[in-house]
This record gives structure tokens, C-alpha cells and sequence, in this order.
């Protein structure tokens, strides 16, 4: 199948982007595209117009003592391989080893992939995990979006029609801290079955906070607060198969062609186990 017909434009400036945006309710901007087009071809999306933003400026990857900053044209492959932003914020380099094939992470965009608002995908969940924002533009201005209230359903981000995300903000790692990313999917590449991003933070070995991200398994990426589960300080067993019990409380598993509910739930409970496993690891040492 082939896309409806469609207008293209390709600015050279960002206000002659958000112009072009504005001018139009039914555009959509390309950036990576390897989100996009799929759904073109399909039919799925019919733009008026497109506004290809690869003219733009926006391919830089910043790091400083506060995180790490990515235009909106920065590369997945680009980001994993940025040797600076896996020192400041480890988790990056580590879910993008997931994110589909080489050859999309060589086109793909992630601050495209987090404002594509799917919730099978890793670094929506990342970006909640972590904290992070995104900055968008407009014509009325600049605003910042905490990823807290960035995704309003299903495939569908809070930004408004005429608004273009220039740029994700990912929030360097704290000290005795530790991160970690687990998935399983039917092959490697696929969009994952179930999901599971942590974080666990640690005094003289003993954790003092913990949370995880899942994807694939909710309408949204979800952040869920495991903290009071390990309130005595000690990771075992029993407090892994307590976190992952509370976590499924706040999850509702969807059932689809590929997985049951009840499938997604176990991996929930086998993948949270996992990766806080792994995260107090990297914290402790």
C-alpha cells in the first residue's frame, strides 16, 4: 500500500517550521521518519502536509553536571554510541541496544520515538523513569513538558498541533545509584512482550529508594514508586517478589495477538525481579 497523497515542505529555520505547522492542523513533522512512515504506508496516517525538519539544527548531544540534553534530529544510533552521555546517564546507551535494528537506529530519532507516544516502545518508558522533560516550540513560544504529563493515552502525546519538540532533557545519574533495562520479545528488534526499566538508589549498600518503568504492558509507559516494599534496606527474594506484586497493583496488562493478559503479568513479575536485581548491583558496587 502507499500513502494518501500529501504536501511537503522542508524549512530551513525553525520559525519557518512552525509556520508551516501552524498554517496546516493536519501536518505532521518528519524527523527520523522510521516511526511515521510505516503508518503511512498503511494508511494509518494521512497528513496534509509534511514538514521534513531535517534542515534544522537540532542534531547536538550536550552533557553537563545536570544530564544529558538531544536535539530532536539526534540519531538513536548516535546517542548509544555518544561515549559522554553514557557516563552522565548509562540507561541511554543500554535501552537503545533494544530499540528495533541497526539499521532504524541509524535513521531514527529518540526524541522522535518519545513524542511517537507508543507504549511499546523503550524510551518513552526511559524518559518517565528518569524523570526527563522535552522542550517544545511554538509559535506562542517555549514550554517544557515533565515526562510525568507528556502522554495523554494511547499513540498520543500532550503537544498540540503546532508545536514541534526541539529537544529531550534526561537527568544525570545520581551517586550510589543504579539503572538497568530488561525486555522479552519474540525476536530481537521486535517491539517487546513486557518491559522493565529500574532504578535503585543505595546508603552503605542498603537501598533507600527504588522505582521501575514498564512498556509494553499498559496503554502508557508507567512509572511505579517500589520504595516502601524495600524499607528495611535489604533486597532479597521476598522483597523482589513483593515489588513486583505491588507493581502489578498499579499495572493493568493488556491482552493482544501476541501476548494474554495473564503472560504479561508473569513476565511483569519475572522482568521487575531482573532488572532491580540488576540496578542494585551496579548501586552497590
Amino acid at each position: 500500500m502507499k500513502p494518501a497523497p500529501f504536501s511537503f515542505v522542508r524549512p530551513s529555520s525553525l520559525p519557518e517550521a512552525l509556520e508551516a505547522l501552524a498554517d496546516d492542523e493536519d501536518a505532521k513533522v518528519l524527523a527520523g521518519g522510521q516511526s511515521l512512515v510505516p503508518l503511512l504506508s498503511m494508511r494509518l496516517a494521512a497528513p496534509s502536509t509534511l514538514v521534513d525538519i531535517n534542515r534544522l539544527p537540532l542534531d547536538r548531544i550536550e552533557t553537563d553536571a545536570d544530564g544529558v540534553r538531544i536535539g530532536a534530529l539526534v540519531r538513536h544510533a548516535a546517542l548509544e554510541r555518544s561515549a559522554g552521555a553514557a557516563a552522565v546517564q548509562p540507561l541511554l546507551a543500554r535501552a537503545l541496544r533494544l530499540v528495533a535494528h541497526p539499521t532504524i537506529r541509524n535513521r531514527g530519532t529518540t526524541v522522535g520515538s518519545i513524542v511517537h507516544a507508543d507504549a511499546s516502545a523503550e524510551m518513552p518508558a526511559v524518559l518517565c523513569l528518569l524523570g526527563g522533560s522535552v522542550t517544545v516550540a511554538s509559535p506562542r513560544g517555549r514550554r517544557t513538558i515533565p515526562a510525568a504529563e507528556l502522554y495523554a493515552g494511547p499513540m498520543e502525546s500532550t503537544l498540540q498541533h503546532d508545536e514541534i519538540a526541539t529537544d529531550a532533557f534526561f537527568p544525570r545519574l545520581p551517586p550510589a545509584t543504579g539503572v538497568a533495562v530488561d525486555e522479552v520479545a519474540r525476536r530481537h528488534g521486535d517491539y517487546a512482550l513486557c518491559g522493565v526499566a529500574a532504578m535503585v538508589a543505595t546508603s552503605d549498600g542498603r537501598v533507600t529508594s527504588a522505582s521501575a518503568a514498564y512498556f509494553s504492558v499498559c496503554k502508557v509507559p508507567t512509572v511505579v514508586d517500589l520504595s516502601e516494599v524495600f524499607a528495611a534496606g535489604e533486597l532479597s527474594e521476598r522483597s523482589l517478589s513483593d515489588a513486583a506484586e505491588m507493581a502489578l497493583k498499579s499495572l493493568d496488562p493488556a491482552a493482544d495477538i501476541h501476548a494474554t493478559a495473564a503472560y504479561r503479568a508473569q513476565l511483569t513479575r519475572v522482568l521487575t525481579g531482573r532488572a532491580l536485581r540488576a540496578a542494585y548491583a551496579e548501586a552497590a558496587a
